[in-house]
């Protein structure tokens, strides 16, 4: 009875000629594959794979002795070969007859042990023979496919594909797992190997043993290679889908806003300024051999001071806070100094000397100072203001070099705006978004969420179940401040009082030890709010929200947006705002002014939270933090 052939799987379960060794076969789809009749469902198939090598071994197998030569005729004359491929040993062999022929014409005896032993050895020996079983990974899922080769089938040697990163594509056969593959349910016999993507095992960072996740930081273009950067990666993919899908299904209409902007979405933030004038000296720069701090004009400084001051004096009314009193401090401190040198240095300069260009940005590439956007939230109105439900899904960009475990300076931001709506709208909005995102995981990452629970943090999943059922607390700042205030049993590193932003410990007990549940923090005072939340009608504190979660703090910042125009006027001038750079955003109140809120979600916390990370770092492909932007 004839063999059957083995079937052919391209592209999944779909079956068809294999033509192209680009048509591999997610391991994902074999690994996680249906069943049938009891069996796996793609045993007997042939299929190509790709991936790397996670772990290997070598078996070596036992030699086998040569058959002895058939006896033949002294007059034996060796046949032609056939056409298909014979070996040299086999082509030797068949010429033994005719060198027995020889000998005895010589004298000697074919059956003598040494014209024997001189004639062994002009028959070369096999190589010895071993089987590799690898187990291979292609990034598609958490499992590993084991994979079987016979050394007589690979184009190099076993030195070269036994190396953990070592990349392969092979077309073989599924088979039920041999007896070294106890541990598999199914595993390749390989019958070709169409690819080796060798590894300098001495310089490969994975070579070694397994890396904490701050090491693998240094290898950010490495580290996706290793299961736990993987599973985050595809439980980030998968939240970054879930989010367009929750506001596709709502009827939002995603809006792409700029990264580069002219305006402060916000009125406070750290910005990274853009420009293409940086290492462009003028003529006149040239003339008198302009240093780096004259780069600095006198009256920025000057600018600056004030600035600084005006915040000192707010710290000093709040009596709180002193950390960043001191700070506040030494940061006026150190602008005066650099004041008082650009005066001396100007009057140090002889009067023939001609004075340095303040920086012209009307010869930068946009003719004017342009910004990584902080928010686009106000770009975002625009659209809302048009066609009611908008969101937006980019990095936005913070120039503060604050180093914390929660943040860094390009971070992946949800934004949200949504017309004909008050602030309880956002607030409803931005819970059942985030419920939303919290179950999908669960859902439809179930292998990685074990294997995060498992290597991260064993109360993930139910922790995530416990956030999608739980009811969420709603109290005002001024609630907060109050419980704050009465702790007994612990003692803030910053005493609070109202008026100041609650820092991420106060936040943290609010949460995490008084409630023990997520909350939601409303109306702010004004002075810790951006410039265009709207006012409340006790004219001291504004339309704002903060939800926060355990063990993460605030995901979701939102607020209901000012609409009326003399309102939005003012809050300009309280933070000495420039009028011009915001007159496109005042034209939204005067055509069509419509009561409107949004949020936005902190997308790389959300990841975090789903993972059980610590470290924000570890939650972003590429991360870009104060000091570290290695690629």
């Amino acid at each position: 009875m004839e063999s059957q052939e083995p079937k052919v799987v391209t592209g999944g379960s779909t079956l068809m000629p294999l033509n192209y060794s680009s048509n591999r076969v997610m391991l994902k789809t074999i690994l996680e594959g249906r069943e049938e009749d009891g069996e796996i469902g793609f045993v007997g198939h042939k299929v190509v794979i790709g991936g790397w090598v996670k772990s290997s071994k070598e078996v070596k197998k036992e030699s086998q002795p040569s058959p002895p030569p058939q006896p033949a005729a002294a007059d034996a004359i060796p046949s032609s070969p056939g056409p298909k491929d014979v070996s040299c040993v086999e082509i030797i062999q068949s010429r033994i007859p005719f060198f027995r022929t020889i000998i005895r014409v010589l004298g000697g005896s074919a059956s003598s042990p040494a014209v024997r032993e001189k004639l062994e050895s002009l028959i070369p020996k096999p190589p010895p023979s071993s089987t590799f079983f690898l187990q291979i990974n292609d990034g598609s899922c958490v499992s590993n496919l084991q994979v079987v080769i016979d050394s007589a089938v690979t184009p190099v040697p076993a030195g070269q594909i036994l190396p953990t990163g070592t990349c392969i594509l092979a077309q073989g056969v599924l088979e039920k797992p041999s007896a070294q593959g106890k541990q598999t349910t199914i595993e390749l016999k390989v019958e070709k190997i169409l690819h080796v993507g060798t590894v300098e095992q001495d310089k490969y960072p994975l070579s070694r043993k397994r890396l904490p996740l701050d090491s693998l930081r240094d290898y950010s273009h490495i580290r996706p290679r290793t299961t736990t950067v993987a599973s985050v990666t595809r439980i980030r993919s998968a939240l970054d889908f879930a989010t367009h899908t929750f506001f596709q299904k709502h009827g939002f209409l995603h809006v792409q806003v700029p990264i580069i902007t002219t305006t402060d979405s916000e009125g406070f933030s750290e910005r990274f300024q853009v420009t293409t004038l940086l290492g462009k000296p003028s003529k006149k720069e040239e003339t008198i051999g302009v240093t780096d701090a004259d780069a600095v004009s006198l009256e920025t400084v000057k600018a600056a001071i004030k600035e600084k001051s005006s915040l000192v004096e707010q710290l000093k009314r709040s009596d709180s806070n002193r950390e960043a009193l001191v700070a506040a401090l030494q940061d006026l401190r150190k602008t005066n100094e650099l004041a008082k040198q650009l005066e001396a240095r100007e009057k140090s300069k002889p009067k023939t000397a001609v004075k340095p260009d303040v920086v012209n940005f009307n010869e930068d590439l946009f003719g004017r100072q342009t910004y990584l956007t902080v928010s686009g939230r106000l770009h975002l109105e625009s659209y809302a203001c048009a066609l009611g439900h908008v969101y937006s899904f980019g990095p936005r960009f913070r120039a503060d070099k604050t180093v914390c475990p929660k943040h860094v300076a390009e971070m992946w931001t949800v934004e949200v705006e949504m017309a004909f709506s008050e602030l309880e709208d956002a607030m409803n909005c931005a819970e059942d978004s985030f419920k939303f995102l919290c179950r999908w995981v669960l859902d439809n990452c179930s292998e990685d969420m074990k294997f995060v629970s498992k290597r991260i943090d064993r109360n993930l999943t139910h922790r995530l179940e416990y956030l999608i059922t739980s009811s969420y607390e709603k109290i005002s700042y001024r609630e907060a401040v109050e419980i704050l205030r009465k702790v007994t049993d612990k003692a803030f590193e910053t005493q609070l009082q109202w008026g100041v932003p609650l820092t991420a410990e106060h936040l943290s007990y609010l949460a995490d030890e008084h409630y023990k549940r997520p909350i939601i923090i409303r109306d702010y005072p004004k002075a810790v709010k951006p410039f265009y939340v709207r006012l409340n009608d006790d004219g001291i504190t504004v339309a704002a929200f903060e939800m926060v979660i355990p063990k993460i703090g605030t995901v979701i910042k939102g607020s209901q947006n000012e609409e009326r125009i003399d309102m939005l006027n003012t809050r300009i001038k309280e933070f000495d705002l420039s009028k011009d750079d915001y007159e496109w955003y005042m034209d939204l109140r005067r055509h069509g002014t419509v009561k409107h809120s949004g949020f936005s979600l902190e997308f790389d916390l959300i990841v975090l939270l789903a993972t059980g990370l610590t470290d924000v770092r570890d939650a972003i492909p590429f991360p870009r933090s104060h000091g570290k932007a290695n690629n």
